[in-house]
């Protein structure tokens, strides 16, 4: 499955479906098809995904002796899009929707 988040605020984000499920898992909800994130929820959402970055990169840091060969993409630049669309949404007040 493709997620393409949607908000009047800015244009689509496109996720693939391992990645989408990723971003709803971390933000407390089951993956679905169709979805909304309210402007009231997008605070909480953004500390969350902030959260979650911070806690990757801190990771990272524990395994400085070892070197690090890097074949994923960090959840820092997965989810970046979706923290400048939720900012976005959430300063002009619209929500962020998909799969509708």
């Amino acid at each position: 499955m493709i997620y393409k988040f949607k908000s009047k605020a800015c244009g689509d984000l496109v996720m693939l479906g391992e990645h989408g499920d990723q971003l709803l898992r971390l933000l407390g909800r089951e993956p679905a098809a169709r979805g909304i994130i309210e402007v009231v929820a997008m605070p909480a959402a953004l500390a969350t995904l902030e959260a979650a970055v911070a806690a990757e990169a801190q990771a990272g840091k524990k395994d400085e002796d070892e070197p690090a060969v890097e074949t994923a993409v960090p959840l820092r630049q997965r989810l970046w899009p979706m923290v400048e669309m939720l900012r976005q949404s959430h300063a002009a007040g619209h929500p962020v929707v998909w799969g509708v």
